[in-house]
């Protein structure tokens, strides 16, 4: 319609249901914008290694769905993810920025 204003529209998932029983502590948020990653996270632990459990704990969630929404087993979602982790570890395509806004 001519003249009108275009809302822009942010479609966020739903909060797990253990979290609306039991209460919880958001750590992680990543949405895409445009084609880029934004993020907002916790430090949440004391030791980054549990930062890492978490990531592998996401990846194997994803994973699952591929496996249920495609023709992927959860096998071979896990290693493509797994794949383009190293690769973007040992070299990033987009480091990207930080800063605390809290």
């Amino acid at each position: 319609m001519p003249g009108s204003i275009k809302v822009p529209v942010f479609d966020a998932l739903n909060v797990p249901p253990a979290a609306m029983e039991q209460g919880g502590v958001e750590v992680l948020r990543a949405v895409i914008v445009d084609g880029a990653l934004h993020v907002s996270l916790r430090r949440a632990f004391d030791d980054p290694e549990a930062w890492g459990m978490l990531i592998a704990d996401v990846a194997r969630h994803a994973a699952r769905i591929y496996a249920n929404e495609t023709k992927l087993t959860e096998d071979e979602a896990l290693e493509r993810i797994r794949s383009m982790f190293d690769a973007e570890m040992d070299a990033p395509t987009d480091p990207g920025t930080t800063s605390a806004l809290s």
